[in-house]
């Protein structure tokens, strides 16, 4: 990337119109730039009040918006893309996970989340909730198998260490499934006093993981921002 380039990134903001606020899709490229370690400018929108910061270049999109060199880019999963190819190395480090399967670890969770969360009829709440235990256990499972490399190291190994998805070090894998999965916890907590079991030790071990890192920390709404935003969806038990 040139020196002359400039990066801004647009997120939605806080119910305080100011900090970071409950949005995966934005605390997903806001990881993405922090790994990156390129320099950039982080933009908070408060969507209830006035949207004119992007109707220059913007209008009527829908947040996170990337901002390279006076060209906006809209798409999420466009957006982690162009980042991976534009800041690749030997300058910036390569995020894309060295194993296929990390990529679609998890990708069913957030789904079965919604449905149970948001389902209107309790007597459907326990199917719901096995469906979304099922997916989970399968996530857990995959944190727990060992990967190829730790078993070249460790052949007798019978369950994994690891940290995150593909190792010790977060991926682009990681930065889409972390923001979503604390979602999850902090919600199934909070409304239905199910939070993630224990007993998904894989999956606690990584949430434990990602927030001893600050590219997660720093990028996570409050637990308030959350839970503020489902409230309106969720039917009261």
């Amino acid at each position: 990337m040139a020196e002359t380039s400039k990066l801004q990134l647009f997120v939605k903001a806080s119910e305080d119109g100011e900090s970071v606020g409950h949005c995966p899709s934005c605390q997903r490229l806001f990881m993405v730039l922090l790994l990156k370690g390129v320099p950039f400018t982080l933009t908070t929108v408060d969507t209830r009040r006035s949207l004119d910061v992007l109707k220059d270049f913007a209008p009527g999109s829908q947040l996170p918006i990337l901002l390279y060199d006076g060209e906006a880019r809209t798409d999420t999963l466009q957006i982690e893309e162009f980042l991976e190819e534009t800041l690749g190395p030997p300058g910036f480090p390569s995020l894309t996970p060295c194993y296929r399967e990390s990529a679609m670890a998890g990708n069913d969770v957030f789904h079965r989340f919604s449905a149970f969360i948001k389902n209107p009829a309790p007597a459907q709440d326990d199917a719901l909730y096995q469906l979304l235990l099922r997916a989970l256990t399968r996530l857990d499972s995959y944190l727990r198998t060992p990967l190829e490399h730790e078993l070249v190291r460790e052949p007798q190994l019978r369950e994994s260490r690891r940290r995150f998805l593909d190792g010790d070090q977060l991926t682009l894998a990681d930065c889409g499934l972390l923001p979503k999965l604390y979602i999850v916890d902090t919600v199934c907590a909070h409304f239905r006093q199910a939070p993630i079991p224990d007993e998904l030790r894989g999956i606690r071990r990584y949430l434990d993981s990602a927030l001893q890192e600050k590219e997660f920390k720093y990028t996570c709404p409050h637990s308030a921002e959350i839970l503020a935003a489902y409230r309106p969806v969720v039917h009261p038990r």
